[in-house]
């Protein structure tokens, strides 16, 4: 079990063994410890919809309540609406969620009373955790239902985001599966009027990664939408932080383009956004601070620009999530931040853009201009095969022209997280190995649509083509097989 771009990681088996005991124990005892909680005093729980995430879920329970701690059980909600209930009430909370991982593997998300933990917070409760024998789950006592509150308190807030009727003569399908926002987007859309298609929902697991949509998703979405004439298809990844908005003809939106939108929406004087994220924001005129991959990245930069006096301040990344640091006045009603991610805000905004400006989603993306992008991703590729990778790749020039050879020459590159390497001729292909999982990421630009996807195909079948080669550390890239 790992802390990865937001949140610890493992397989679901050792979370239900004795790691989430372990965990939840040292999160509690690091609350006790820095001050941010006393024994006795209350913490809140939600989790997703996978298999293991209940009786993992009820371990928590059992570990605070040993501490003394009284649990509110929020039950299956988005993790922004845990977040933002926790939030508001001053709490602490933990959110039992793999977001869009396999159902094999599976997480858990924790939150101080004022919001995410940083990489400091998740040193130490790690320190706490290793240092203690592993131990068995405590007794689950029975948790207090907050589930209801939580949830409206939700929906009051993404209920005052647009003016009533926003969305009214807009057909919008709702891809259900297993997000465990499939409930409250059909709710909050229906609200605004428009007139919803609820499709694929599932009661087992569908992981969906925003970044790396299947391309059997893509079909369905693309089939969806010509069966139903839908002016768009929404839906979000496992725990809901995660948006995905795909236009008329079933093509899914970038992440980062909806982030992009949901900071012109909000009048952002300031954005905080990851590397992989478009590079083509920085053109349209907004103040942009790149950093790392994660949450706890994009906070701490938020955290930076607010104290140098930007006053609305948004971060998002090329998953859709989106941050936002600072409260706004949006239709006269005060929009409370919420700095963690979040897909309702920009889900709401792209849909609103329809019927705002009269144009289908297709036509909206087309007039941001952006270098056109794309990402995928490599499972089942050991962290310590992509470790040796791009160590190889950053020791010279030579080495990473050789492994590029076929796609471009090198122009120039930088190692903010990962290894992100601009060709000669404008595109970008970027590498970039998961913190806490078994997989590697490739994003990529281009200047048009067909030669973002060739590059995206030539860097994952380069990838695939070391791995297959791969014969440990120091025998990884052989001349001869390159």
């Amino acid at each position: 079990m790992k802390f990865g771009t937001s949140g610890l990681r493992g397989l679901s088996v050792d979370l239900v063994g004795a790691g989430a005991a372990v965990y939840a124990n040292a999160f509690g005892r690091y609350l006790i410890e820095s001050g941010r909680a006393k024994p006795g005093g209350s913490i809140l729980i939600g989790r997703d919809f996978r298999e293991s995430s209940p009786p993992i879920a009820a371990i928590c329970v059992g570990a605070l309540s040993d501490l003394g701690f009284r649990v509110g059980d929020c039950g299956t909600v988005p993790t922004p609406a845990l977040a933002l209930y926790g939030f508001k009430n001053n709490l602490p909370s933990l959110m039992v969620t793999g977001s869009h991982i396999p159902a094999d593997r599976n997480g858990i998300k924790f939150y101080r009373p004022d919001g995410e933990i940083d990489k400091s917070d998740e040193a130490a409760i790690t320190k706490i955790a290793m240092h203690r024998r592993p131990m068995a789950a405590g007794e689950c006592r029975a948790a207090e239902d907050h589930s209801q509150r939580c949830i409206d308190l939700f929906l009051r807030r993404n209920a005052r985001l647009l003016p009533p009727g926003a969305l009214a003569g807009l057909k919008i399908g709702v891809y259900q599966h297993s997000t465990v926002a499939r409930d409250l987007i059909v709710e909050v859309l229906s609200r605004y009027g428009a007139e919803i298609v609820p499709l694929g929902w599932s009661q087992t697991f569908i992981p969906v990664d925003t970044e790396a949509i299947s391309s059997e998703t893509t079909a369905l979405l693309a089939d969806w939408t010509r069966f139903h004439d839908l002016d768009a298809i929404v839906s979000a990844d496992g725990d809901g932080d995660r948006p995905l908005v795909a236009d008329e003809r079933g093509v899914p939106l970038r992440g980062d383009l909806l982030g992009l939108m949901a900071a012109e929406f909000l009048r952002a004087d300031a954005v905080v956004t990851p590397v992989t994220s478009n590079s083509g924001i920085e053109a349209l005129g907004l103040s942009v601070t790149r950093t790392k991959v994660g949450s706890p990245f994009v906070i701490e930069g938020m955290k930076e620009a607010l104290a140098a006096g930007k006053e609305r301040v948004v971060g998002f990344e090329a998953n859709g999530g989106l941050l936002l640091a600072s409260s706004c006045n949006l239709n006269g009603h005060a929009f409370d931040a919420l700095p963690t991610r979040d897909c309702m805000l920009p889900i709401l905004v792209a849909l609103s853009r329809i019927s705002s400006l009269r144009k289908s989603l297709s036509q909206i993306v087309s007039s941001y201009g952006l270098p056109f992008s794309a990402s995928d991703r490599l499972d089942r590729f050991p962290v310590e095969r992509s470790v040796e990778l791009l160590d190889h790749l950053r020791a010279s020039d030579a080495n990473l022209s050789l492994f590029l050879q076929r796609m471009g020459k090198v122009s120039s590159r930088e190692d903010i997280d990962g290894l992100r390497v601009a060709l000669a001729d404008r595109r970008v292909i970027h590498f970039r190995p998961s913190g806490n999982a078994p997989e590697i990421r490739c994003y990529v630009e281009a200047p048009t649509e067909t030669a973002a996807v060739e590059l995206l195909e030539a860097g994952l079948d380069r990838l695939r083509l070391w791995a297959s080669t791969y014969r440990g550390k120091g025998d990884g890239l052989r001349g001869d097989e390159l």
